[in-house]
């Protein structure tokens, strides 16, 4: 979207432990990044830390940002600059912080804050997935080419973003979410209870019975591979359960939003244990009052990574339609279809060219 622009972007990675200050241009970082610790608990320490971050940023820089962009853990009144509400990483904040205001008084450029599953969807879209998807349709002869895109992280928690027509959609309360969706296996839980690093690590104990070692999802991929002692079955059925779990979520997302789907985050390391089940949870039926069987979804679901199946995607069931009483034709497709593809450039730099480019397209707009 703005991979030529010359315009400068400060940005921030900010976590609970670390805050990792940074400058974009062209949708690529132009300094070494500057770590620093979030003090998240300390909130006048935090800001301080915070202003020392982009003030080092703005001083190795030949130029000034137009802008400050970044994501931020919510809830916050995003559009205001305004964080606040339960932060379980940054419990400093939970009464309400004017950030996004003080950081425009210090910096004298405007700032501009988003949820991090906004930002990782929107750069997927503008600078990642989406463009590679729209250009290997082309590449292959393909007419179509896609404008939306639902981007979900899979980490700590299961975060969401979406890109309809090229726009992110931030709601009226910036809290487009999907963590609080019902959990198809247990529907008096949270779906995040079910995605999320807590949720691999619970599965597996509990079928396991390995309750003495301290195991990261990590831990229980190498011992679905073999290579590390445990329950191997155990260990992947723990992701299968991940999977079916998200490819409900996944289902219910693309119903509404009618979309392409980018997955991001740590675990997707473990494709390959979560992918079946979650395409055969999209793929599923459904029975109506009447005991009739339908498609979970409306159209055909593809794995976007597998060359054989985005082969199909691109064809669909494309044909020549006669228009009555002429002897001409029109194109027609009848397949509607969705797919599924992990990011290819990674959530952390993702995040960065959606802030990026969420900055420049705002600036652009108010000219």
């Amino acid at each position: 979207m703005y991979r030529f622009d010359n315009r400068i972007v400060a940005t921030l990675d900010a976590g609970g432990t670390n805050l990792v200050f940074g400058a974009m241009k062209g949708c690529e970082f132009i300094v070494d990044p500057i770590t620093l610790p979030s003090n998240a608990a300390n909130l006048e320490l935090c800001l301080a830390t915070i202003i020392d971050g982009f003030t080092r940023v703005f001083n190795v820089l030949e130029e000034k940002p137009v802008a400050i962009s970044f994501a931020f853990p919510g809830p916050a009144d995003y559009p205001s600059g305004i964080i606040g509400g339960f932060l379980m990483n940054f419990p400093s904040f939970r009464n309400g912080v004017a950030l996004g205001p003080m950081l425009e008084a210090k910096f004298g450029v405007p700032v501009y804050i988003n949820n991090d599953g906004d930002l990782y969807a929107f750069g997927e879209a503008t600078g990642g997935i989406l463009p590679q998807i729209n250009k290997r349709i082309a590449d292959l002869g393909g007419k179509k080419v896609y404008k939306n895109l639902i981007g979900f992280t899979f980490g700590t928690g299961l975060g969401i973003g979406q890109v309809i027509n090229g726009q992110l959609n931030r709601g009226d309360n910036s809290c487009v979410e999907a963590c609080f969706l019902r959990n198809k296996l247990k529907p008096n839980v949270i779906a995040e209870d079910g995605v999320s690093i807590r949720a691999i690590v619970r599965e597996y104990k509990l079928l396991s019975q390995d309750e003495d070692r301290e195991l990261t999802p990590y831990d229980i991929f190498l011992i679905a591979e073999g290579e590390k002692d445990g329950n191997a079955e155990a260990a992947k059925q723990s992701f299968a359960t991940f999977g079916e779990i998200a490819g409900d979520v996944f289902a219910t997302a693309v119903l509404l939003s009618d979309a392409l789907i980018a997955v991001g985050g740590g675990l997707t390391g473990a494709m390959k244990y979560i992918l079946p089940s979650l395409l055969t949870e999209m793929r599923s039926t459904i029975k109506t009052v009447a005991g009739d069987e339908i498609k979970r979804l409306p159209m055909r679901v593809f794995n976007l990574d597998d060359e054989a199946e985005f082969a199909s995607f691109v064809v669909g069931d494309s044909r020549e339609l006669l228009i009555p009483g002429t002897d001409r034709t029109v194109s027609y497709d009848p397949m509607k279809r969705t797919g599924v593809a992990v990011t290819k450039i990674g959530a952390s730099k993702a995040i960065s060219i959606g802030a990026y480019n969420f900055a420049l397209s705002q600036l652009d707009s108010i000219r």
